[in-house]
């Protein structure tokens, strides 16, 4: 596999500066560490900082989702590798405006033990936090072990209604409260066709035989509910789309968001061919897509795939969702 890289150690690094550089009117690092990024105007004094995480690799997330509206600051890892405890302690003491931090990031293991320790860094500096672990796929998990599920790209929707609320000036509990609501209404499941190659080893991140697609896989490779041949576009839709309607409990009458997601090397053709038939499904059953997202916006370097998220809406989700927004990856206006 080739690569536009220079040396694979120094690749974080780089494309971090490329951010930098390309956009010095969004963001901007508190301190010498590229790993660490915050709003160019950061911290917002008397308002709720949120901070997210995570390895690198899955572009726009986590660093695209830092800017009006969405995260205040990120830290961020080696490709799909957890961020230190201390730059996550930089990011939260660089947005702390006084009124406390939210930690929002994907429930992985490692990610979990870092944030939890800077916790503990930010509370010797009296700075309060709170958590919540997005934890959306529905196919890591069954149904009664859902908060043991793991966070991919429907955190999306968690990061837009809790920098909604932190943005009109909510205390650091509602925001919370509105980020732990929006992760317990969303479902997402995913498909992938190839997996990605490391920029370190030059090795495949999982092996998949050609002709074959892997159901439920996760946003590193992990491995799904199933593996079998490749179907159709209209059946892995009809396939995830049931899956997350079971798992939301939706019925006619119901309005969600629909975000249909590129792993990194499907082209965005294919995915309007999903969101097709995810529309037609949906009206079938009565359910009315009320906000759609179409693109790549939690992918995997360069795995071949694509992810749909369901987000049962009310009225307040739907608002917060449709709030202004602003970072180089995420716009609503």
């Amino acid at each position: 596999m080739k690569k536009i890289i220079n040396a694979p150690e120094a690749f974080v690094d780089e494309f971090v500066q490329g951010i930098l550089l390309a956009h010095p009117d969004l963001l901007k690092t508190p301190g010498d560490d590229l790993r660490v990024l915050v709003r160019a105007d950061a911290p917002q004094q008397g308002k709720v900082g949120i901070v997210t995480g995570g390895g690198s690799g899955h572009l726009p997330l986590f660093k695209g989702y830092v800017g009006e509206g969405l995260c205040s600051g990120v830290a961020i890892g080696n490709v799909f590798s957890s961020p230190s405890p201390e730059q996550i302690f930089e990011a939260t003491k660089a947005v702390d405006g006084g009124a406390g931090v939210l930690y929002l990031y994907g429930n992985y293991g490692g990610d979990v033990l870092n944030f939890d320790l800077a916790a503990d860094l930010a509370d010797l500096e009296g700075i309060p936090t709170r958590t919540v672990l997005g934890r959306d796929d529905v196919a890591s998990q069954p149904k009664d072990r859902a908060s043991d599920r793991r966070g991919v790209a429907g955190i999306l929707f968690a990061y837009k209604a809790a920098g909604a609320s932190a943005e009109r000036g909510d205390s650091l509990e509602q925001v919370a409260q509105i980020a732990e609501d929006v992760v317990a209404h969303t479902a997402t499941m995913g498909i992938g066709l190839a997996p990605t190659i490391m920029p370190t080893t030059g090795q495949p991140s999982f092996d998949l035989p050609d002709g074959e697609m892997e159901i439920g896989i996760g946003i590193h490779g992990e491995p799904g509910i199933r593996r079998g041949p490749l179907e159709t576009a209209d059946e892995i839709a009809e396939h995830l789309v049931q899956a997350l309607v079971d798992d939301l409990g939706l019925s006619a009458g119901a309005h969600v968001a629909v975000l249909v997601n590129g792993m990194g090397a499907t082209p965005l053709e294919e995915l309007y061919v999903l969101y097709r038939k995810t529309h037609l499904m949906l009206a079938e059953l009565g359910i009315e897509i009320a906000k759609n997202y179409v693109g790549e916006y939690a992918t995997s370097l360069e795995m071949a795939g694509a992810s749909i998220s369901l987000l049962d809406l009310d009225d307040e989700r739907l608002a917060l969702l449709e709030a202004p927004a602003k970072s180089p990856f995420f716009e609503e206006s």
